[in-house]
């Protein structure tokens, strides 16, 4: 069945799509807020030593006038004074005696010795947000790891979360989807709730899970019901909802000093979706796929009505003699599947492009999550940088939409990772906050064009049958390759530019050998394993494909199959 032409049909993005595909972006933009939230929430919180000869406990203030001279510290570029959250200079006990015995006005340059010692209490800074550094008591250098450990915590459960996709597969995208969301809506507010360290770690975990499978099967659903001339830009709409979901996470944060208010923020509005049984459509490509035809019709058929366009009597009787002809049971579905897998991973073609996509997947997860992560690390307002590097994804997302639709996806997706590699290790070395910032402003556009590209030509390159369970490892790649973004701030201990220079060396080398992936752009959605193959070759040199595992008596039954996708391909 020529799904492609169905569409053709009845309208490749029509009116029936655009409300559906919108349905489908709203999850994601929750989605996107839950995705980042640790954040914030597992945020660092200033802070700094109590010194008893100045200040009590009781009237203690963060940012008193005497600061920096009881506390050591370093000024950055931007003027601030960076404290040390866990030392404090010696008193001079030899201070003058003769002066009030008022607290604060002891507290002169002279009233302090050139030797620092360790503090066991703590004045927290309460005019930005309350985390649960200060609600779990995690101060000092010992207790760093822990607010990594969140963030690792949380790509760890994301790992796991994959397993969606298979799900997906298997009984339906649409099911997979709202159960994933309704899990990540409950699991967030368990989150909220938790009452110790280890109980947030856990709880956040398992919203991890939620979180993962909303993305990916959301742009699966949404971009199989798109026609082959416009899945560029509704793969690029998708990502809008992603970057205004991150970006409102921001702004509430700002507006909210409160973890577990902003928590259940972001946790409780998900729960409404699961109305969505009702109002989404399943995948017509996966009904397809089931050999559930008279339900794909049935759907078919509502897309046209919308569109008001009238479905021709050759279109439905094709679902009809699709729906009598097709038997197989779901142990042969299983089968294919099975069969299609091996095909993929025995394919040197087909290995070579998974090879190349999975270290794609992984460095641009690396470096997306790296340069979020790192942007509350810049010298400014730490919501404001937040705010403006995910804004700085919408435009990215629409250059990246013009550049695979002028380039292609395979031109676009190089010149994307070179331009973020490129002024990633320019950003590690600029001494001047505005310029450090707009280098880190573009690097960041870089990979979010690079991050909407590779979704689209991914998608594009795998066939039906298995597209959805591809979609998911190859997420699954990105996702180990995010769980070192947290721990990227520790390394500039060493040397302070050496996150960028890694973030931009890994970008630029991978940017490179994306030019062997074939180019998808106007090509049809492949339905098998061979027309994957197929994809940026002359339809010649299909005969040339030979599994690793070849046995040369089973020549007539492979010359069968290139002559049919030879057929699918000249049609």
């Amino acid at each position: 069945m020529d799904l492609e032409k169905v569409l053709e049909e009845i309208g490749e993005f029509g009116k029936y799509q655009q409300i559906k595909y919108f349905l489908l972006c709203l999850p994601v933009f929750f989605g996107a807020a839950n995705s980042l939230s640790y954040v914030f929430t597992a945020g660092h919180q200033h802070y700094r030593c109590l010194v008893p000869e100045c200040e009590s406990t009781d009237d203690a203030v963060f940012n008193s006038k005497w600061i920096t001279h009881a506390v050591p510290g370093e000024i950055q570029l931007d003027g601030f004074f960076k404290i040390d959250h866990c030392n404090r200079y010696r008193y001079n006990d030899n201070a003058s005696l003769l002066q009030s015995n008022k607290y604060g006005e002891l507290c002169s340059v002279q009233s302090f010795l050139n030797e620092t010692i360790r503090c066991d209490k703590f004045v927290f800074d309460h005019s930005g947000s309350f985390t649960i550094l200060e609600q779990f008591k995690m101060t000092c250098e010992e207790n760093e790891w822990k607010l990594a450990f969140v963030g690792t915590a949380h790509f760890l459960g994301v790992i796991v979360g994959s397993l969606w996709m298979v799900l997906g597969d298997s009984i339906g995208r649409k099911i997979t989807l709202i159960i994933s969301t309704f899990f990540m809506s409950i699991t967030g507010i368990i989150q909220a709730l938790s009452t110790s360290y280890e109980m947030f770690v856990v709880s956040a975990f398992l919203n991890a899970i939620g979180i993962s499978g909303i993305f990916p099967l959301a742009f699966v659903l949404g971009l199989e019901m798109v026609g082959k001339n416009k899945r560029g830009v509704a793969g690029i709409v998708c990502n809008y909802f992603y970057a205004i979901g991150v970006a409102v996470l921001g702004v509430i944060a700002w507006l909210n000093d409160h973890w577990v208010l902003l928590q259940l923020l972001i946790s409780i509005p998900p729960m409404i979706l699961f109305i969505y049984i009702w109002i989404v459509p399943e995948s017509v490509r996966w009904l397809i796929s089931k050999n559930r035809n008279s339900e794909a019709l049935h759907i078919i058929r509502k897309a046209a009505k919308c569109n008001n366009v009238e479905l021709s009597d050759a279109t439905v009787k094709m679902f009809i003699d699709q729906d009598r002809c097709q038997l197989n049971s779901d142990v042969n579905q299983r089968k294919e599947i099975l069969e299609a897998l091996i095909k993929m991973i025995t394919s040197r073609t087909m290995l070579i492009r998974i090879i190349i996509l999975l270290y794609n997947f992984a460095i641009n997860a690396l470096v997306y999550f790296g340069l979020s992560l790192n942007s509350v690390t810049l010298s400014g307002n730490k919501y404001f940088n937040f705010i403006l590097v995910s804004i700085v994804e919408i435009p990215g997302y629409y250059f990246g939409y013009m550049i695979i639709e002028k380039f292609g996806r395979t031109a676009g997706f190089t010149m994307s990772m070179i331009l973020c590699g490129v002024t990633c290790i320019l950003c590690g070395y600029a001494d001047v906050v505005w310029m450090q910032i707009a280098l880190f402003l573009i690097g960041k556009l870089g990979i979010t064009c690079s991050f909407s590209i590779i979704y689209v030509h991914a998608t594009e390159m795998m066939p039906t049958i298995i597209r959805s369970s591809c979609i998911g490892f190859f997420a699954t790649m990105s996702r180990i390759g995010a769980l070192f973004s947290p721990f990227a701030i520790f390394v500039e201990k060493y040397y302070k530019p050496l996150p960028y220079i890694i973030f931009g060396v890994l970008a630029i080398f991978g940017g490179i050998i994306y030019v062997y992936l074939p180019e998808t752009l106007n090509r049809k959605l492949p339905n098998i394993v061979e027309e994957s193959i197929a994809l940026g070759s002359k339809t010649e040199d299909l005969e040339s494909e030979v599994p690793l595992n070849h046995n040369r008596m089973e020549n007539n039954s492979i010359k069968q199959r290139i002559n049919s996708v030879n057929e699918t391909v000249i049609r």
